[in-house]
This record gives structure tokens, C-alpha cells and sequence, in this order.
């Protein structure tokens, strides 16, 4: 039976890994955390923040999903957002989704993200 969620996987590009770590690490504020020796070795890296982990693999011909993304749950929305558009991302606010408060960004290769937060 399912208990939880153990991580999402997103993709990026080869080679974006610092643009990746300048994103997920100094905007979002998440930690990297170390991939086993063997996962290491195919690039990418992997980031966490609490119970929360995002994994970034490598994958040749890279497109970002236009649709698909991870949804995430976090705390006063409103900072969080403007301290996403002060790091130069985009901050697209909804408010489709009865009893929240939500915006879309984008990573720097283009992913989708969700970011929520119950009213």
C-alpha cells in the first residue's frame, strides 16, 4: 500500500547543474543532498527541504513540460512568491484552486512549479 510520496523527479538538461543549485538552493532555500556514487555518475542532482525532496536527472533532448509539475506546499505564500520574482524567476498567480492560495514558476531549464498554500 502507498504511504507517501518518496520524491518527484524532474528533468534538466545535461550541464545545468549550477543553474540548477543557484535556483533550488539559493531561491528556494532547499538543501542538495548527496546521490549514491553510481546515480552520481549519470549527473543531475538532488534537493531537499524537510520531508520534501526533488531529484534532477539529465536527459538528452530536454524539453520542459508544458503541463505537468509538482505541487508544493509551503508557508507565507506571499514572501515566498516575492522572494522568487526577486531572484529573477516568473510568478504566475491562480486562484482557480477553491481554498488557496497558489502561484506557477518555472525553474532556469523551464520546469513547471507549484507552490500552495491553504487559506
Amino acid at each position: 500500500m502507498l504511504v507517501a510520496v518518496d520524491h518527484v523527479q524532474l528533468a534538466a538538461p545535461p550541464g545545468a547543474e549550477e543553474r540548477l543549485r543557484a535556483y533550488y538552493v539559493g531561491i528556494l532555500g532547499m538543501s542538495e543532498i548527496p546521490k549514491p556514487p553510481l546515480l552520481a555518475a549519470r549527473g543531475g542532482c538532488w534537493f531537499q527541504a524537510g520531508s520534501v525532496q526533488l531529484h534532477l536527472g539529465v536527459e538528452e533532448g530536454f524539453r520542459p513540460a508544458r503541463k505537468a509539475h509538482p505541487g508544493l506546499r509551503v508557508r507565507d505564500i506571499e514572501g515566498f512568491a516575492a522572494r522568487i520574482a526577486a531572484g529573477g524567476a516568473p510568478v504566475t498567480w491562480d486562484d482557480a484552486l477553491p481554498g488557496h492560495l497558489r502561484f506557477f514558476s518555472r525553474d532556469p531549464v523551464g520546469n513547471r512549479l507549484e507552490f500552495l498554500q491553504p487559506r
